[in-house]
């Protein structure tokens, strides 16, 4: 995971970007991961830890709406709080992780290991992507970080990104 975070911290610096996230399951486990990069001040925002529905809300500006139709685990919610991370920071990118880390459900349909990583640019361009993490509680929350780190360096790699304002 080290790696990912230091290229994402290498590419964000290259190209003078800051980055935001929006986490969940993750708890802050991805903004650790950049935190341990030297330079990560430079171009890393912050992160929303937003482990509730009220959190999410509260935080990043959701429609409570969403999370009832659509559920936590979702692509809705997911794009929702990429999207709420960037507009609340003003950062140039950001990426948001939400999920079931187990071991037991939440009473959804959603199975244990079910991850949705979002993605929101400046220039527009707002994702997101399932993924499905088998093993115990924190290998799962260990690769959706890591598979954030890659979802938003993919994102930033492909799309040109302006400065806000």
């Amino acid at each position: 995971m080290g790696n990912s975070a230091e290229r994402l911290i290498k590419l964000l610096r290259e190209r003078s970007l800051f980055l935001a996230a929006a986490e969940s399951c993750t708890a802050g486990m991805l903004g650790s991961m950049l935190g341990e990069i030297p330079g990560a001040s430079a171009c890393f925002w912050g992160s929303f830890v937003c482990y509730t529905p009220q959190a999410k809300i509260a935080m990043l500006g959701m429609g409570e709406e969403i999370l009832v139709k659509y559920g936590l685990v979702s692509e809705e919610t997911a794009r929702a709080m990429a999207l709420g991370a960037l507009k609340k920071s003003g950062a140039h990118a950001a990426v948001s992780i939400t999920g079931l880390a187990g071991p037991g459900g939440d009473g959804s349909p959603v199975p244990v290991g079910t991850v949705w990583i979002g993605t929101a640019l400046w220039s527009g361009k707002v994702q997101a992507m399932q993924f499905h993490f088998d093993g115990p509680r924190h290998r799962i929350r260990l690769k959706a970080a890591g598979e954030a780190l890659e979802q938003i360096s993919k994102q930033l790699l492909e799309e040109p990104v302006s400065k806000p304002g």
